[in-house]
């Protein structure tokens, strides 16, 4: 009799747990069907190149081969790629394959490696309203935000920054159209450069500085960061003369030896600038290592390396009006909170590097048009 009434009590705990989960599943989604779309139909921004070897890749398939391995490896990561959509849906989910099993790093977190991003436009400007939170591998499934009022709005969802992606879908009630962003068409400002640039170690993939600075302007950017492989070598230097952006800016020093900067990144700009004579080109100092006020060893290379860049810019700009100059006294600010790690911005140094970067790629912008 005992066992009866334990397994009568089981049966009805199981109803109700099953009735809990139906309830938290119609609260988060309602009862329509979810219509699925791959990102890409409503268009990928953030590629310099169309000729790719997989859909979600940030270097061309010739590139294969052609770059050092850990450069091509990168490239595969979806850094800076965003997709912009309109819809007056009042849910909003998404789904996401990753291509690498490691969501997350010691001193990143998942969200920012692995995870996804989204912000809506109100009131004249992009302000954050949800993420995608990885939790396992290959692929996730999230409901980003419910309770939406039925407007429509225009949206931004930015792909993981040390990740990449087999694919992204978007989910909403399948009455709900998602269209594409009507946007006036823009040249993209080009960053190349080195894990800080990729976005290293961003909370979320929307803080990545480029990413920052692009809705500051409202433009499109590439982001071109490569994980301690930002090291101007020629053939990287022939890449990035194929595109055509509004502006170039140039963050590779954090990567290169003091001596590499005297030999490479001269040559580097000369390619750039032989295919784009006109096209502004921002020169960004090397951050000044956090801690270096007790440990000022920490500092001599990025000083250093800054001189050679300052020298280069004073040959360079009497004959060159389109060159501009970002000094490090203020890029991750002066109270050693910028950084996870001395060196990697967190949130608060990306927001910092962006607000300091911003009024040149905007004077650059001005002067391109």
């Amino acid at each position: 009799m005992l066992h009866k009434v334990r397994k009568l009590h089981t049966s009805i705990m199981m109803g109700r747990m099953l009735k809990v989960f139906l309830a938290m599943y119609l609260t988060a989604f309602g009862s329509a069907e979810v219509r699925w779309m791959e990102v890409r139909e409503l268009g990928v921004e953030g590629q310099g190149w169309t000729e790719l070897k997989h859909p979600y890749d940030r270097l061309p398939s010739k590139a294969e081969g052609m770059v050092r391995g850990p450069v091509w490896s990168l490239g595969q990561d979806s850094a800076g790629m965003l997709v912009r959509f309109t819809t007056d849906s009042t849910e909003l989910r998404a789904r996401w394959t990753l291509r690498k099993k490691s969501l997350a790093m010691p001193h990143m977190p998942a969200t920012g490696v692995s995870g996804l991003d989204l912000y809506v436009f109100v009131e004249g400007k992009w302000h954050w309203l949800a993420n995608g939170r990885p939790e396992q591998f290959p692929t996730n499934e999230k409901t980003l935000v419910t309770g939406l009022e039925a407007k429509s709005r225009d949206y931004l969802l930015y792909l993981p920054l040390y990740n990449g992606v087999e694919q992204v879908e978007i989910g909403v009630p399948e009455s709900v159209k998602v269209e594409r962003t009507k946007v006036q068409r823009k040249k993209p400002v080009l960053f190349y450069g080195s894990s800080i640039l990729q976005g290293g170690c961003a909370a979320r993939p929307g803080m990545a500085y480029p990413s920052i600075i692009g809705r500051m302007l409202n433009v499109p950017t590439i982001n071109l960061g490569f994980s301690g492989n930002g090291k101007c070598e020629p053939e990287m230097a022939s890449l990035l003369a194929e595109l055509d952006p509004s502006v170039f800016v140039f963050d590779s020093l954090p990567n290169l030896t003091p001596e590499e900067a005297i030999e490479r990144v001269e040559p580097l700009l000369a390619t750039f600038r032989k295919a784009h004579p006109k096209t502004p080109i921002v020169l960004v100092e090397n951050t000044i290592p956090h801690g270096s006020l007790v440990l000022t060893s920490r500092k001599d290379s990025a000083v250093k390396k800054n001189a050679t860049l300052r020298s280069l810019f004073s040959k360079l700009s009497p004959e060159d009006p389109n060159l501009f100059y970002v000094d490090s006294r203020n890029l991750l600010g002066n109270d050693d909170e910028g950084t996870v790690d001395g060196v990697h911005p967190t949130d608060l140094g990306f927001v910092r590097m962006a607000e300091t970067i911003r009024p040149f790629i905007k004077q650059a912008l001005e002067r391109s048009n």
